[in-house]
C-alpha cells in the first residue's frame, strides 16, 4: 500500500457489532418488511452483511450521492448520482450509511426521502463522527463512534481504493 493504514477497528469487531445491531433491527421490525436503502458505494459492504443477519423479510434498493469526489474532506455540495429504482411510499425504510461525518449529506438525503412518504424512515450507520457534525442528523442505530480521522476499509475509500479492506483503518499519510 502506498499509504500507511493503521487498524482502528478489527474485522472481528466489525462483524460482531453488525450481528448485535442486526438483532436490534430484527426485533424493532418484527412482523414487518424492512426496506434497506444503501447509499453507494461505501455502504454496500455494510448493507449486505446487515441484510444477511436480519431475521425478518428484507428488500433493498440503492442510491448514490456524493459530496467528496477524490478529496478527504466534504465539499458541502451534495449531488444525487443514482436515484432509487422503486418508490418508498408505505415502506418501512432503513437508510444504510457507511459513515456520518459533517451530516450535510444525510441531512439533505433524509429530507428528500421523507418527502417520498415512507411508512417509517430510520437511519443506520457503521461509523459516526459526531465531533464533525455541522448539520443535525438523528441516527437510530450506530455501530461505532470514531474520532475525527480519515478512515478506509469495509467499503470506505480514498480515491476509490481500500474499500476491500476487511477492517476499518486510519490513513496515516494521504
Amino acid at each position: 500500500m502506498e499509504n500507511d493504514i493503521r487498524i482502528l477497528i478489527t474485522e472481528e469487531e466489525v462483524e460482531e457489532k453488525i450481528r448485535q445491531v442486526a438483532a436490534r433491527v430484527s426485533a424493532d421490525y418484527r412482523g414487518r418488511t424492512v426496506h434497506l436503502v444503501s447509499v453507494l458505494k461505501g455502504s454496500v459492504f455494510f448493507a449486505c452483511e446487515l441484510a444477511k443477519r436480519i431475521t425478518g423479510p428484507v428488500t433493498m434498493d440503492f442510491m448514490s450521492v456524493t459530496s467528496y469526489g477524490d478529496d478527504t474532506k466534504s465539499s458541502g455540495v451534495v449531488r444525487i448520482v443514482k436515484d432509487l429504482d422503486d418508490p418508498l411510499e408505505g415502506k418501512d425504510v432503513l437508510l444504510v450509511e457507511d459513515i456520518i461525518d459533517s451530516g450535510r449529506t444525510l441531512h439533505y438525503l433524509m429530507d428528500i426521502l421523507k418527502g417520498r412518504k415512507p411508512e417509517s424512515l430510520k437511519l443506520i450507520t457503521l461509523l459516526d463522527k459526531p465531533d464533525r457534525r455541522v448539520k443535525p442528523v438523528r441516527v437510530d442505530y450506530t455501530c461505532f463512534e470514531i474520532p475525527d480521522e480519515f478512515v478506509v476499509g469495509y467499503g470506505l475509500d480514498h480515491a476509490q481504493r481500500y474499500r476491500n479492506l476487511p477492517f476499518i483503518g486510519v490513513v496515516e499519510h494521504v
